[in-house]
């Protein structure tokens, strides 16, 4: 499903008065690449593209995005319907088996997840080890790649057992995720019961006490299968782009999972809802003056910007906001929470529908501007909302790994660089030097 189609087009480049023909390909979808891998050897130049941003480093047959569009698609099914009726286990087999799974399929599947819940004993010990208050992430992180040590078996044949590899993966991350918020609350552990679904199944062991049952309610369940689903994969976004980087050299599927995870850590990519919760927090502290800080985004004088609006990608709207926005009024009512933020939220959102300055600028909510309301009102902390985008994130990794593997065109990433340091300069012995000045 990877391979790239050859068109009959050619891209035409004069270079120093020589003219050079190069192949041009496209996707199913109708997106085209000018194919330059032999530039360099033909003609002795690299082309240069800060970020990334207009460079296509695979094909890959997982995610559609179209940006002008505002169009997202897992393995040819539309965001908005996959939210709608599958939840996030059948969304996980999806992207890593490029199908939807039949019920004996989900069933086989939801059995391994059951199967693979428990992390080792062993392990346990390891959230000792970390000092109070470590950075989830940081926890997340370190226990996803010491996986490799507990469970070796896929070191010699990576590919082997991969489905086996994936439920391990997507059941323990689970675990890992609950059993450090509880360590970090000075709670007992909730180990995974073989009765409740996937989603309820972190919840209660989130929230679940010796003193105070969790009652595991159904529209929480839903509004979390629906915000993993819509964080489940995105194309070459900066963490899955690590994920292949470093798997590219060949490392397991665990140290590659944690490398994303890290990647997934900073503060322009993972931290966006944090960050926008921070916003509406501090709006509603000084009074609930939204609209000083309207104006503040609109002064090009002014570094603020509103967070949670626009995305790098989408020069539209981001489809998976209006299924948040609905997720996020629909767990409110059922759970009776009036949060004040979340009418910052709505008061931000109608002035930039309405506001020309965002309109012509594309500004609208992204994913992140209301994901975070929810997680709250939810009663999962400001700083675990990076460690749940990370277990949405899990099943896109892995697929992209697994494509990457199993891709004929694998290459080790190795970008190129234009120099601009120093020209060779003759060496001086220390007595000579006068050091950096």
């Amino acid at each position: 499903m990877t391979n790239r189609i050859i068109t009959d087009e050619k891209a035409e480049l004069i270079l120093d008065g020589k003219t050079y023909h190069l192949p041009v390909i496209m996707g199913t979808e109708g997106e085209k690449a000018i194919d330059i891998k032999s530039l360099r050897a033909q003609t002795g130049y690299i082309t240069m593209d800060s970020g990334f941003m207009n460079t296509g480093a695979c094909c890959s047959s997982i995610t559609f995005l179209d940006g002008e569009e505002g169009v997202l698609s897992y393995r040819g099914y539309g965001i908005e319907e996959l939210a709608e009726n599958c939840t996030f286990v059948e969304v996980s087999y999806l992207l890593d088996n490029g199908c939807l799974p039949s019920q004996e399929q989900l069933s086989n599947f939801s059995q391994m997840l059951g199967k693979y819940a428990m992390i080792h004993e062993d392990m346990i010990r390891f959230f000792d080890g970390f000092p109070p208050n470590s950075p989830p992430m940081a926890i997340l992180s370190s226990m996803v790649n010491s996986l490799c040590s507990f469970y070796p078996d896929m070191l010699d044949n990576p590919l082997e057992n991969i489905d086996k590899m994936a439920a391990r993966l997507l059941s323990k991350v689970r675990t890992i995720a609950a059993f450090s918020y509880k360590k970090s609350m000075g709670q007992p552990l909730v180990y995974p019961r073989h009765d409740l679904s996937y989603c309820a199944n972190f919840l209660n062991m989130m929230f679940d006490s010796p003193v105070k049952p969790y009652e595991v309610d159904d529209t929480v369940v839903k509004a979390l299968n629906k915000l993993l689903i819509l964080h489940g994969d995105h194309e070459q976004n900066c963490s899955t782009s690590t994920v292949r980087v470093v798997g590219s050299a060949r490392v397991n599927l665990y140290a590659s999972i944690s490398a994303g995870i890290n990647a997934l850590w900073g503060p322009l990519h993972g931290g966006a809802n944090q960050a926008v919760m921070e916003m509406l927090d501090k709006i509603h502290m000084e009074g609930g003056n939204f609209k000083k800080y309207i104006e503040r985004a609109k002064d090009p004088n002014d570094p603020f910007r509103l967070v949670g609006f626009g995305h790098r990608v989408y020069k539209t709207h981001d489809p998976r906001a209006r299924i948040i926005k609905k997720a996020c009024e629909d767990v409110l009512n059922a759970l009776n929470v009036k949060d004040p933020l979340l009418d910052i939220a709505r008061e931000l959102e109608a002035v930039a529908l309405s506001d020309e300055y965002f309109i012509e600028r594309n500004l609208y909510p992204n994913v992140d501007f209301y994901s975070g309301i929810i997680y709250r009102a939810i009663g999962i902390p400001t700083n675990m909302f990076t460690v749940m985008f990370a277990l949405g994130r899990l099943p896109g990794w892995i697929a992209h790994w697994k494509e990457m593997w199993d891709d004929p065109d694998w290459r080790i990433s190795r970008p190129r660089q234009i120099y601009v340091g120093h020209k060779r300069r003759p060496f001086v012995p220390i007595e000579r030097r006068t050091g950096c000045v």
